[in-house]
């Protein structure tokens, strides 16, 4: 007989970190929206917690004047902006480094979020994403599919927050 060691996620949750990508924080006056979205090539939605994507680069409206903006490895930004900032002033800042991003999928997902976060994400339309926080951290959840997310958190949060999933990811299995 051989020794052979097994390995499986017991989990009906799959936490996994993402590759980093670049993020930017755009803040600009309602008035002004349409000229710098055309500029960057994305019709910035107007609801909060609409998302749009053109081009591998994703808009998320977080408020009435402010949008996360996740792209594409390479993609420029800055110059777009730059050059219609005259007729639509604007702050586009650079929080790249600021986050890191999760992926979470599975048939308990949904379990998983609710132990931690006061929202309601079962009834998260699949393509929204919305502001929220989990336990005592500020995150913003992006819903891919019906059990598929993804959650931006602040690097300083990240260790609070990843030991969170990890035991309710254990409680969750333990109860199945």
């Amino acid at each position: 007989m051989t020794n052979q060691k097994h390995q499986f996620d017991a989990s009906p949750v799959l936490v996994e970190d993402l590759a980093p990508a670049p993020r930017m924080s755009l803040r600009v006056k309602p008035a002004h929206r349409a000229t710098l979205g055309q500029a960057l090539g994305l019709d910035l939605p107007t609801r909060v917690g609409a998302r749009v994507a053109a081009g591998g680069t994703e808009a998320l409206c977080l408020g009435p004047d402010e949008w996360l903006i996740v792209a594409p490895e390479g993609t420029d930004l800055a110059a777009p902006a730059r050059a219609v900032y005259a007729d639509a002033p604007h702050s586009l800042v650079d929080i790249s480094d600021r986050e890191i991003t999760l992926r979470l999928t599975g048939p308990a997902v949904l379990d998983l979020l609710a132990a931690c976060c006061p929202r309601n994400v079962a009834a998260m339309p699949v393509g929204s994403a919305a502001r929220t926080v989990f336990d005592s951290a500020t995150v913003i959840l992006w819903r891919d599919g019906p059990t598929d997310f993804r959650m931006d958190i602040w690097r300083s949060f990240a260790p609070h927050v990843g030991s969170l999933l990890s035991q309710v990811r254990q409680e969750i299995a333990a109860g199945l």
